[in-house]
């Protein structure tokens, strides 16, 4: 595993909509093992590849030490509201509210290539729905409102 660097707002990869995968390599696995660290040492919740500046559909979140790897995923359902704040770790020091379903079931390969559905709810479905925007070249500030700039406690 390595850490990468983490592409920062601004950057147009971070803008671009991401190409599905097609075969599950040793890249991808080496991919999907580096995302998970880089996250980690970040102190974030998810990373997408895009994030890392490759363009390709793969995605990790971590909830409540529950590591989710998503390949090509696709939000299948939601429910429900929630508003809450958000940050991102390709826009440091900044937060803001977003509006996401409560409730979201996501499909998606596992790193074996097998057929997945995730039921997620709360936070969880906050952080696909996070990711997959990422996939498709959107930032969670293009959704926010009272985006602020974070002081050193938050």
């Amino acid at each position: 595993m390595a850490l990468r660097n983490i592409v920062e707002e601004g950057d147009p990869v971070l803008r671009k909509e991401c190409k599905e995968v097609k075969e599950i390599t040793p890249r991808t696995l080496q991919l999907l093992d580096d995302l998970a660290e880089t996250m980690r040492d970040a102190n974030g919740v998810g990373l997408a590849a895009p994030q890392v500046g490759i363009l390709r559909r793969i995605a990790v979140v971590e909830v409540d030490d529950e590591l989710y790897e998503l390949i090509n995923p696709e939000i299948v359902l939601t429910e429900g509201d929630q508003y809450d704040d958000e940050g991102c770790l390709s826009v440091p020091g900044k937060a803001g509210k977003v509006h996401r379903p409560e409730y979201v079931e996501v499909n998606c390969l596992n790193r074996f290539g097998e057929e997945v559905t995730y039921e997620a709810d709360g936070l969880l479905a906050r952080a696909f729905c996070h990711e997959i925007d990422h996939l498709d070249g959107v930032l969670y500030i293009d959704k926010a409102d009272n985006i602020r700039y974070l002081d050193e406690e938050e």
